[in-house]
């Protein structure tokens, strides 16, 4: 069964981290997303931002390459780009000549400044994008920040909001509209994932130093600890019910549950599996910090089979679920030439001559 966003045609251009991501969600939903990969482009085997992908290898370089990008384009709803502003211009493939050659399309551009600003055409990663929003300053402990993998500015930031508007726009366009470029940019989407905290500041709820808060180390409750075997366990008991819960639990004062020293000395005493027999499944707001190896195996995760394996690759499952239209299990993506551009119209003289040329693969 498709999923729901089946019918949609997606271009995407071959990049690093969040547009690859995007591409992906789109793909899980039911997106076709055809890859257009590059020579010299950064491949991980089995990797999983690049599930459920048809591609086909392109020598950008050559004008016969550029012009069968235009043509993919001219059939798709949508396409996808990371690289630096201007790029994509300088190639001959930027918005104003592929709306030009169809209006409808939506161009969806992926970078950490954006597109415009007195930093947009310096480089960067996903720590420099999230120190300039803000959040930084929020991940870290004892008034220092600490650099977090990059999943606030790459991905929840970037990719994942660029296919969130990519099918606002798509929807935009089925309802009458014309196309248009999309400029996501990680600065301003890791602020967005900090609305909360900029509410709460505003509100004179969150002090504006590092580790000083509830929920960013400042507090016993939520914090992680190391248990008898060197692993660790977290704690996230922010609300006073849940506080008591976890004291009683552990057969301690309600003072000590808020004790940083009577807590770490407490889960030094048993193993990570003995808390878990005593506190996993309460309201103690607990679990097992989990291994990348550890996770897939958890019970929980198994029954909601939260991982997947594709290709002989374990990966995390396409999310969230839909009730009816579900989408089909993730593929390994596979190179699509010879049928995409016989697609296109190309005859086998024609696709014969650009393999002759090296414009594809």
């Amino acid at each position: 069964m498709p999923g729901p966003l089946a019918g949609l045609r997606i271009v995407e251009m071959e990049g690093l981290g969040p547009a690859p991501f995007c591409g992906m969600m789109l793909a899980d939903h039911g997106a076709e997303v055809i890859r257009i990969e590059r020579e010299g482009g950064f491949k991980l085997a089995g990797d999983p931002l690049a599930r459920s992908r048809r591609a086909i290898r392109v020598d950008l370089k050559q004008a016969d390459g550029i012009g069968l990008v235009r043509d993919l384009a001219r059939t798709c709803d949508g396409l996808i780009e990371g690289f630096r502003p201007g790029v994509m211009e300088r190639l001959g493939l930027g918005p104003d000549v592929l709306l030009a050659d169809h209006p409808k399309l939506v161009y969806g551009r992926m970078t950490g400044w954006g597109q415009t600003g007195p930093l947009a055409a310096a480089a960067g990663h996903d720590i420099n994008y999230i120190a300039l929003s803000g959040v930084l300053s929020t991940i870290g402990r004892d008034g220092r920040p600490s650099p977090p993998v990059n999943y606030v500015g790459d991905f929840g930031g970037g990719g994942m909001l660029l296919a969130f508007a990519m099918v606002s726009a798509l929807l935009a366009v089925r309802n009458g509209a014309a196309g248009q470029v999309i400029d996501c940019a990680m600065t301003d989407g890791s602020a967005l994932l900090a609305s909360l905290t900029y509410g709460l500041h505003a509100a004179g709820l969150w002090r504006d130093e590092t580790g000083a808060n509830s929920i960013d180390s400042g507090s016993a409750w939520y914090d992680t600890y190391e248990t008898a075997d060197g692993k660790w366990i977290a704690v996230g008991a922010i609300e006073p019910q849940f506080r008591a819960e976890l004291a009683a639990k552990l057969g301690i004062s309600s003072e000590d549950a808020e004790s940083r020293n009577a807590l770490a000395t407490l889960f030094k005493t048993r193993s990570r599996e003995e808390w878990c027999e005593a506190l996993e499944g309460s309201d103690a707001c607990f679990a097992p910090v989990l291994s990348l190896t550890e996770a897939p195996m958890h019970p929980h995760n198994q029954e909601r089979r939260t991982f997947t394996e594709v290709g002989g690759v374990k990966q995390p499952a396409p999310a969230p679920r839909y009730s009816t239209t579900k989408a089909d299990d993730p593929q390994p993506m596979h190179n699509d030439a010879g049928r995409l551009l016989a697609e296109l119209g190309y005859d086998e003289a024609r696709i014969a001559a650009l393999r002759e040329t090296g414009a594809i693969a």
